[in-house]
């Protein structure tokens, strides 16, 4: 399925050019260490355009992923042992923030050399100037081997490329299935009253345990829901991040809908308390530890319980419920697109090249797919790599109402975020209305003056069907 899935989709890709989650300085060449808050971090020495013959290029990538930074761990050691041009990798795994402290590193010129790139932040990198184009270091074999996956407002931008593909993740609803049999429940739930259902039956089944029927990590109000509403409403037939494909502009009232079931969960105590506190690595660590009901997530997750928190719980994962317990939509795979890019303010961009070049060989690509990273989607990787043999992994590969979506266009409205406004009302309550139509207001305002900079291009398609979101 998997392998029929990526040929029909790279072909409908091509065609609608669619867009879319410090070291210390000892000289040493030493393996990645762990380094202070909890980031990863090799020894390292301040680059510099001039480095002395004799000493390391040291070469500083920053990312937010977490779920492989053991594997990604033993990818620099080994670089940094074999290259054989002295370059020396450092790793920083962000817990949190990681745009912001994009930001911060590139205004005070401690800009790191290479970046993780996701659908996300690719387009505001660019804006920014915070990249370098890649197009002059591809070789033939590179440029034959992602080719077909070099798209317009994905990776591609003004004609310049920053960034090539790798994998793409999959959204599902992650459950403890003891916590259901426990609490009589036979299936996951379809729909978002059955989801409320649930989490209340196992919240009272569980409570004197300290078991709670959902949870997400509400400290990153966007992150909790870009990982789980999104996914909701794409299977419900709307667009997942509030814009409405059909008539171009943003209108969050069916996201307003999904949140007030998040909100009735919150009042039914079925949420896992401190949950406005909760970051997604202390959730994983309750959730295998038999804590939590069911949350929603990646397909990152089964590498999560196999090697950062191995977990003997019975758990699976599942198609998100939908509105009505109706899939009007198809579910969406995300992040499909970009993997690592170079800082435009390295000062050694071609070691940052060489490093980027060794990280996107065959033998890499095809491990991460297998060790359950992310889902291939390099033709020349799908065709060699095998299902990931992980625990969990079979409820996330790509099925039948999985596929690629047109991305929102990307704006930034004045005042609160749609994650902000919801989460508030989500805890505090208020009139949903009233919200909803003032997020409308300021992301439309937002992106008309978008549009008008000629930041953003939109054109209204009022025949989408959400069942085939890339006219397959």
């Amino acid at each position: 399925m998997q392998k029929k899935w990526l040929g029909l989709s790279l072909s409908l890709m091509l065609a609608a050019g669619i867009a879319g989650c410090g070291g210390s300085n000892n000289g040493s060449s030493s393996a990645a260490t762990e380094a202070p808050g909890g980031s990863t971090a090799a020894p390292s020495a301040d680059t510099g355009g001039n480095t002395p013959k004799g000493e390391p290029v040291q070469l500083k990538y920053w990312t937010d992923d977490r779920h492989d930074q053991e594997y990604i761990k033993e990818l620099i050691n080994n670089f940094n042992e074999t290259n054989g041009e002295n370059i020396q990798v450092e790793l920083t795994v962000m817990s949190e923030n990681y745009a912001q402290s994009v930001d911060i590193a590139f205004s005070s010129n401690q800009a790191p050399d290479l970046l993780r790139l996701k659908s996300g932040n690719i387009s505001e990198f660019v804006k920014k100037g915070y990249l370098a184009p890649i197009d002059d270091y591809l070789t033939d074999d590179m440029k034959t081997k992602f080719g077909s996956l070099e798209l317009d407002n994905v990776n591609r931008f003004d004609g310049k490329l920053y960034s090539l593909a790798n994998t793409g993740l999959t959204l599902r609803l992650v459950y403890n299935k003891d916590l259901f049999a426990k609490a009589g429940i036979q299936n996951p739930p379809a729909s978002l009253q059955e989801m409320v259902d649930s989490a209340r039956k196992i919240t009272e089944a569980g409570k004197s345990e300290g078991v709670y029927g959902f949870a997400l990590n509400f400290k990153s109000p966007k992150s909790a829901f870009d990982r789980s509403i999104r996914e909701i409403l794409s299977l419900s037939g709307y667009q997942g991040l509030g814009f409405d494909l059909k008539t171009g502009k943003f209108d969050f009232a069916p996201y307003s809908q999904v949140i007030e079931y998040f909100k009735q969960m919150h009042e039914d105590g079925s949420i896992l308390p401190g949950a406005a506190t909760l970051d997604i690595d202390p959730l994983r660590a309750q959730f295998a530890a038999g804590k939590i009901g069911m949350y929603l997530s990646f397909s990152t997750e089964p590498g999560v319980y196999k090697d950062q928190f191995p977990t003997e719980i019975n758990w699976a994962g599942s198609l998100a419920p939908t509105l009505d317990g109706q899939i009007k939509g198809t579910s969406e795979i995300v992040s499909a697109g970009t993997w690592l890019g170079i800082s435009a303010k390295s000062a050694n961009q071609e070691a940052a090249w060489k490093f980027m070049q060794y990280m996107y060989g065959d033998d890499i690509l095809k491990t991460y797919h297998e060790k359950g990273f992310g889902i291939a989607v390099v033709p020349g990787i799908v065709e060699q790599a095998q299902n990931p043999d992980i625990a969990g992994m079979e409820g996330f590969l790509v099925g039948e109402h999985d596929s690629l979506w047109p991305a929102t266009p990307a704006v930034t409205p004045e005042g609160a975020t749609y994650a902000d406004a919801f989460f508030k009302y989500m805890l505090s309550g208020g009139d949903a209305k009233a919200i909803t139509e003032d997020l409308n207001i300021r992301y439309n305002a937002a992106l008309d003056k978008a549009v008008e900079k000629g930041e953003v291009t939109v054109t209204p398609d009022p025949d989408f069907d959400p069942s085939k979101p890339q006219g397959e």
